[in-house]
């Protein structure tokens, strides 16, 4: 839930929500609840019908609600989903830029030479988190399902590959003034090209690691 403080001055430290601002939550919280409070009552919003379970079941990266396409006064939002392995080169140089591009970015991506590797991006202010989720779902045994929350196994079978499984590219770019175009395009850059793809499991494990500094060396 976010609550949005209406009753502060303007000029002052509190001070009131804009199309703007409520176009930027809107973007950056999907499915949240907007409350519309005076100062006084910011606390009470911020306990009232706030939802445990539901709140812990977004916390993994492979079933966090994210923000879809948008364009609303000044903000924007991009959203890139693709099914091909990212090349770890390639993409590491591009994260500066990558990082840089929005006030705020994150899910969920795959690495060619770490295939059974989720791993989560979040970035916000020009700083970045690179972590290792866990494996995809699709790198599990079948007996090992059984292990996994339910709200992970039905967010798997919504999207899921015949090849990959849940293994995809997925994430999304929030900014005001946000170039869409530019992003997408070295976001593909990053991507292994056709005669890359080809060489397999087997071709992509050779590819030199460029992501020690974030994530456990390969092995």
């Amino acid at each position: 839930m976010i609550a949005l403080a209406e009753d502060a001055p303007h000029g002052t430290e509190g001070q009131a929500a804009d199309d703007g601002d409520r176009a930027l939550l809107d973007q950056l919280t999907p499915g949240a609840r907007k409350v519309s409070v005076g100062r006084g009552a910011l606390g009470f919003a911020l306990l009232r019908g706030f939802d445990v379970a539901a709140a812990a079941a977004r916390q993994h990266c492979a079933c966090a609600l994210l923000p879809q396409e948008c364009d609303e006064h000044g903000v924007s939002t991009v959203v890139w989903r693709r099914e091909r392995p990212l090349h770890p080169q390639r993409l590491y140089a591009a994260l500066g830029e990558l990082t840089c591009a929005a006030a705020r970015s994150r899910g969920r991506f795959w690495l060619a030479d770490r295939p059974d590797a989720l791993l989560s991006w979040d970035a916000a202010g020009g700083a970045l988190c690179v972590e290792a989720a866990g494996p995809w779902l699709a790198a599990l045994p079948d007996a090992a399902w059984e292990l996994v929350p339910a709200e992970r196994r039905l967010a798997a079978s919504l999207d899921w590959h015949p090849e990959h499984g849940d293994r995809c590219q997925y994430l999304t770019f929030t900014s005001p003034g946000l170039d869409g175009g530019g992003l997408l395009a070295l976001l593909d850059s990053c991507l292994l090209t056709d005669g890359e793809f080809a060489a397999g499991r087997e071709g992509w494990m050779q590819l030199p690691s460029a992501f020690d500094d974030f994530l456990d060396p390969v092995t």
